[in-house]
Parts: C-alpha cells; sequence; structure tokens
C-alpha cells in the first residue's frame, strides 16, 4: 500500500540543487516532510557524493518522471587519472596506478572523442542499483559476491575537456538515460593505461532545469502552511 497523499493540493516540480552527502531519497523525505505529507518522487538518482540538479515531483506531476528522466543530462565531472577505486569514486577504497610519465591532453581528447561520444556500450558500477538476478549489486558487492555487470548500450552526446593539471582532469558530458559517469571516469583510465575514479560530480543540468535556476534544500520552507500550489513550477 502506497504512502496517502496528505497534500492533494500540491501538483508541481520542485527543481533542488542536492547537497553533498544527501542521498535523493532523503531530499525527497525531507520534502514530504515540509510540505505535510506530499506525494513526492524524483525524476533520476544523485549519488550521495554528488551534487546538483535532482527534479523533484509531487502529487500529479510524479506522472511526468519518465519523461524527466528522458532528458538530456549535463554534468561536469572530476577525474582522478591516478587511481582506480572499488566503488569508481571517493567513496571506495583507492589503488593507485604508477605511470611512467603523465598523459599528454591530446591523447586524452582522441581517446575520448574515438571511445566515448555516440552511442556506446557500457557497464554499471559494481557498486550500484543495477539488478543481478534479481539482486542489486552494490549488496552483492557489499556482501563480497563474486559477479560482473552487464554492459548496455548508453548514449554519450559529448564530452570537453574543462581543465587537465594531471592527474586531475576536468570534463563537462551531456549524456543520455541510464548512463553512469563513474563508469566514463573508470573506462577512461582503462583506455589510456592510467587509473581512473571520479572525485566529485555535479549535475548542471537536466531538460531545461538548469542549476542556476536551482533551489537549495535551505531555501525550503519550514512551515507547512507555506507550502502553496505557487510555490512549484506548473
Amino acid at each position: 500500500m502506497g504512502i496517502r497523499n496528505k497534500r492533494p493540493d500540491l501538483n508541481g516540480v520542485l527543481h533542488i540543487d542536492k547537497p553533498l552527502g544527501w542521498s535523493s531519497a532523503k531530499v525527497c523525505n525531507l520534502v514530504r516532510r515540509l510540505s505535510g505529507g506530499a506525494k513526492v518522487g524524483h525524476a533520476g538518482t544523485l549519488d550521495p557524493l554528488a551534487t546538483g540538479v535532482l527534479v523533484v515531483c509531487l502529487g500529479k506531476a510524479t506522472k511526468r518522471i519518465p519523461s524527466f528522466m528522458d532528458d538530456t543530462k549535463a554534468y561536469r565531472a572530476e577525474v582522478d587519472l591516478s587511481a582506480f577505486s572499488t566503488t569508481d569514486d571517493a567513496e571506495g577504497e583507492r589503488t593507485v596506478v604508477g605511470v611512467d610519465h603523465p598523459v599528454a591532453l591530446e591523447t586524452i581528447q582522441r581517446v575520448l572523442g574515438e571511445r566515448f561520444i555516440g552511442v556506446v556500450q557500457q557497464a554499471p558500477p559494481r557498486y550500484s542499483a543495477v539488478k543481478i538476478d534479481g539482486k542489486r549489486a552494490y549488496k552483492m558487492a557489499r556482501a563480497g559476491e563474486e559477479f560482473q555487470t552487464r554492459t548496455k548500450l548508453v548514449r554519450v552526446d559529448s564530452v570537453e575537456i574543462e581543465a587537465y593539471d594531471w592527474p586531475s582532469l576536468t570534463l563537462t558530458i551531456e549524456s543520455g538515460k541510464g548512463t553512469y559517469i563513474r563508469s566514463i571516469a573508470r573506462d577512461l583510465g582503462v583506455a589510456l593505461g592510467t587509473g581512473g575514479m571520479l572525485t566529485g560530480l555535479v549535475r548542471t543540468r537536466v531538460g531545461a532545469f538548469d542549476i542556476r535556476d536551482a533551489k537549495s534544500v535551505e531555501e525550503l520552507p519550514r512551515d507547512a502552511s507555506s507550502w502553496t500550489p505557487e510555490l512549484l513550477l506548473p
């Protein structure tokens, strides 16, 4: 049985800048509590170590979640080319990879263009919510089980180098539904013969929702009576 919607008057979208360290579910729980029990869902998970645009839908707008999830997303990704990690980001155990010399910027640009743009095969991180024979991969990984995540086709529209100072690489990425930016960091390291792990991620856009217009969680009204239909985007 689903949670009863105590605020049927609230139907629309909140455009939130998710804080570092928060899960997407925690943001939804806060919105549900502050609003006095509205029906709430989000359009695309951000990991706790990522920040940026989280589209939160209330009431009848939750039916629009699949269409929002299909929208193009944009990211700013910080990548460490000196190491891999068990989670493909800074949360996991780090393994340093020795290289004879830093990789040239031109080499990184070439490899990105040849292997990481278009419709590409990608294996989700082992610590992810994908299901393997009915089980969540991250639960299997935490239990020490042996498994491989299945590759899938994802769409990457563009990958641009914003900054590079070995071993730190900053990328701006536009991609379609289901693309793991952690996997791009990992696979780039494999392709370059270096390490590759995500150290920071900001989702800067989901469709028409841009981070410059997003609300922080501190800006949300703390009084449920202040939650009116006018607070939400249509």
